[in-house]
């Protein structure tokens, strides 16, 4: 009978979503205890200067006793996306996979795909294959292809065929496809953070609807994502500007050819200020890009801030260079921010049963 409450007693902790772990004991009048125990975070990671550093920090400032203390509602964590969480493969961006695909392959698209589309999708190309290197301000010339390269679909066969493509097998990798590509001890991060009362934003460089899709089957909710923006218009809107048109109940909204903002660098930080209205307190990232959007953070006039880059140093487990990682490491520190270390900090990158592999590429 005792055995049939404590089976009891354990269901429901599962049920409601409280944790699972219990140990037993039995009190003063010989009736079972059981006490939850505390979840355990990080059994991806190795014990490493970078996680000490964010456990201290969450620890210091979730305490009421500390003078760090930071109230729930301002507890803001802003992470990057691509080599942040997302891992950057074949050997680059998602987002400049899938421009190469659009105007190079896709056959129902290549064949009418704009001279200066084409053009930027080949730079990818020549990038990824011969190790070309792409041109100036290659960021801002791509997104205006990308703009222009989905122009007319609607937000729902856009996020189709975005899904669809990550799909596909993720180059250089067995046992993984693009959509699964991501780095799983960071996703112990936003866990942990989380449960700790942190409300996290993905503000990344790449396209926002892009990452929404990519992110959708991690649980962010799409609300929370911040990326490059192209402006939208319902299906009969035409040209007319949006103040002066009432779109009707049968429209739907269509993505047009017209660039909003490349979310980058010091742009990362005016969408946060725009979109989030709050200073974050906490941030990840991995380039450059983000560096802005740290220092953002560490500026904060009214709390304590911690900032972390991730560095891609691992060349067995993934594509890397790691002496330029090394490099960057040594940058980041200077800057002030801890530094995650791919190959040491992590017991894994995307999980079991993924094997990194030459790339190939169809003749």
């Amino acid at each position: 009978m005792k055995r049939m409450k404590l089976w009891m007693m354990a269901a429901i902790l599962t049920l409601s979503g409280a944790t699972v772990l219990t140990s037993c004991s039995k009190d003063n009048d010989n009736n079972i205890v059981v006490t939850p125990q505390p979840k355990e975070y990080f059994t991806l990671w190795n014990q490493c200067e970078a996680l000490t550093a964010l456990q201290d920090y969450v620890k210091d400032v979730t305490n009421t006793s500390s003078p760090n203390y930071i109230p729930v509602e301002d507890r803001i964590a802003t992470f990057d996306m691509d080599g942040t969480f997302v891992g950057e493969l074949y050997p680059t961006y998602f987002e400049y996979n899938l421009l190469e695909y659009r105007a190079l392959d896709d056959p129902d698209y290549k064949d009418i795909a704009p001279a200066d589309v084409k053009e930027a999708a080949q730079d990818i190309r020549d990038f990824v294959r011969t190790g070309k290197k792409l041109p100036d301000q290659f960021d801002m010339k791509h997104a205006y292809a990308a703009a222009k390269a989905y122009a007319g679909m609607t937000l729902a066969q856009f996020d189709a065929y975005v899904k669809a493509y990550a799909q596909q097998p993720a180059n250089g990798f067995s046992g993984m496809t693009y959509g699964e590509s991501h780095y799983k001890p960071m996703l112990e991060v936003f866990e942990y953070l989380k449960d700790n009362g942190f409300t996290y934003y993905v503000v990344s460089g790449s396209d926002r609807f892009i990452c929404r899709a990519l992110t959708e089957a991690i649980g962010i909710p799409s609300n929370r994502v911040i990326g490059m923006d192209v402006k939208l218009r319902s299906t009969s809107q035409g040209t007319v500007e949006g103040v002066n048109y009432t779109m009707g109940r049968e429209e739907d909204l269509v993505r047009t050819d017209e660039l909003i903002i490349k979310n980058l660098k010091t742009n990362k930080v005016l969408q946060i200020s725009q979109e989030i209205g709050k200073v974050p307190v906490l941030t990840f990232g991995n380039s450059g890009g983000d560096v802005a959007m740290h220092n953002y953070a560490q500026g904060n006039p009214k709390y304590k801030a911690a900032s972390f880059m991730l560095i891609a140093d691992d060349d067995q487990r993934d594509h890397a260079n790691r002496e330029k990682a090394l490099t960057l490491g040594e940058q980041w520190r200077t800057a002030g921010f801890h530094v995650i270390s791919m190959r040491d900090d992590f017991k894994t990158i995307y999980g079991d049963g993924v094997v990194k592999t030459d790339f190939t590429f169809p003749q």
